[in-house]
């Protein structure tokens, strides 16, 4: 496997995506993981990531030192370079120049990381410090008029640097940089799939519950039916899927797992109508972050429930995702919280089953991948991502039965006019959001002062990046007709053309 360290960088999972695209298996750790562990990890190789802090400043994040005495293939990105420049006794300073977008590189010198690339490369860059003077048992390997040092080696090892990013869509070959890295210098194979992963993953959760049961929570997405898939490959039986109606779901949704989870399936899922008692928590709350927590403990109190009627559960299962760990904190690095994801934030310390998470290292597209593996139908894959929250976060403000009512019935129009034109798995997500607000209209001669509704459609791979769909006129032209005439107390669509970021795909 490859080690990741993370120092921070906003691109540290596209390193990760990329090791795994060329079927290699990788994990993240914080730049501060203790040695033992990285030590009993044995890894064939280390990525040391960038990050926004200056290698040179107080307290900046730094390894434990141990780790370059461990002789593993190292390569360093961006501030990863210059960490290796500081540690073996070069030094980096404030560029005098700053390098942030595109540059084209010249290879100065034949290695293994550019083997079979051209001598002149287009790469990407971003940062603001560099390499000044190298250690003395350093050579460099490119550069660009400004910077010298674009990529680096130590002498007689294999401990690479380089200033740019190899793992972004801008540096069109970096998957090749990153392959001889792999290959060529850790002498890596690429035995890493989704059948392999499935098969760990089994043998991994047998260990971690014996003959215990398990309780999942099953919401009819992707995440968590693929969970669901793999622990009852695992375990049979003693998986007890609980499929909770906390009336904040699409429409559809109960009777859709009904079918796909029930007893004819051979999974044991008990349903509970929870709607009421959602709705009554969650009445008067308006703050995004205060609903998450809201639901996310209630599902807990739901499980803790249903848990003791069972009689001794000790195990409690998710379909948290890592873009889900990532954006809720930063345990991966010193990176900065975005939001609280309920499937891993608003946890009460009172909890008393032990987490099973078997797709915790997992991307959206790796999931599906392995839910194919799995022989998870095709209707329950090719679903856009739904939020762990449901509706709620797509109703800004306080949530009641009317404004779902509303959301519910706008976001199925939105759903059904983009499957009409073969839109809908081109698209990463298309929902409609209810707008905390009343615009002035007309509707049959007579004056209206009702909702808004906002149409949102993304394009994205992972996540983690998104940009707005340029739907065609038409669509959103029926889409915005429909809505208008269908869902009664609405009479304005708006379409949000924001990009991830700085808006999240989610408005709240």
């Amino acid at each position: 496997m490859i080690l990741i360290l993370d120092f921070g960088s906003q691109y540290t999972q596209l390193i990760a995506r990329r090791v795994r695209e060329a079927g290699v298996y990788c994990e993240i750790h914080p730049y501060n993981y203790p040695f033992g562990k990285i030590a009993a990890l044995r890894p064939k190789g280390v990525v040391l990531s960038g990050g926004p802090a200056s290698v040179y400043a107080n307290r900046s994040p730094r390894p434990d030192g141990r780790l370059f005495g461990l002789n593993v293939p190292t390569l360093g990105i961006c501030y990863g370079l210059q960490l290796l420049v500081t540690h073996f006794g070069g030094h980096v300073v404030k560029s005098r120049k700053r390098e942030y977008g595109p540059a084209e590189i010249g290879v100065t010198q034949d290695n293994e990381l550019f083997r079979g690339l051209p001598r002149t490369l287009n790469v990407w860059m971003s940062h603001g410090d560099a390499a000044e003077k190298l250690p003395e048992d350093f050579v460099p390997l490119a550069q660009t008029p400004s910077a010298p040092y674009v990529a680096i080696r130590q002498k007689n090892t294999n401990v690479f640097g380089v200033q740019f990013h190899p793992e972004v869509h801008h540096t069109p070959q970096g998957k090749e940089i990153i392959a001889n890295f792999l290959f060529r210098v850790c002498g890596e194979k690429p035995d890493w799939t989704m059948a392999s992963f499935a098969e760990t993953q089994v043998q991994s959760i047998r260990r971690q519950v014996g003959r215990e049961k398990v309780i999942l929570a099953l919401s009819g997405g992707v995440d968590s039916s693929v969970a669901a898939a793999l622990l009852h490959r695992a375990i049979g039986r003693q998986l007890h899927c609980i499929f909770v109606d906390n009336g904040l779901l699409r429409a559809g949704e109960r009777e859709r797992v009904r079918k796909i989870f029930g007893a004819a399936a051979g999974y044991e899922t008990e349903i509970v109508d929870a709607r009421k008692r959602f709705l009554k928590k969650l009445k008067g709350v308006a703050d995004p972050e205060r609903k998450r927590k809201i639901i996310g403990r209630e599902f807990i109190s739901v499980f803790e429930e249903r848990a003791r009627r069972l009689k001794g559960v000790k195990y409690l299962a998710q379909g948290t995702l890592y873009p889900d760990v990532i954006e809720s904190v930063s345990v991966k690095g010193p990176s900065a919280t975005i939001k609280t994801h309920h499937n891993v934030g608003g946890l009460p310390a009172r909890m008393r089953m032990t987490l099973v998470e078997p797709l915790r290292f997992l991307f959206k597209d790796e999931v599906r991948a392995l839910g194919r593996e799995l022989g998870v139908p095709e209707e329950i894959l090719l679903r856009q991502p739904f939020p762990g929250p449901g509706l709620a976060v797509r109703i800004l403000g306080e949530v009641t039965e009317e404004k779902l009512r509303k959301v519910r019935e706008a976001d199925l129009i939105v759903e059904q006019e983009i499957r009409a034109v073969g839109l809908y798995q081109k698209l990463w997500q298309a929902f409609a959001v209810l707008l905390p607000v009343n615009s002035v209209g007309v509707m049959g001669d007579e004056r209206t002062y009702e909702n808004a509704i906002v149409v949102r459609a993304v394009n994205s791979v992972d996540a983690m990046t998104a940009d707005w769909a340029r739907l065609p006129e038409e669509v959103l032209s029926k889409i915005s007709s429909r809505i208008i005439n269908e869902v009664r107390g609405v009479n304005r669509v708006a379409y949000d053309i924001s990009s991830k970021p700085p808006a999240t795909i989610e408005w709240e």
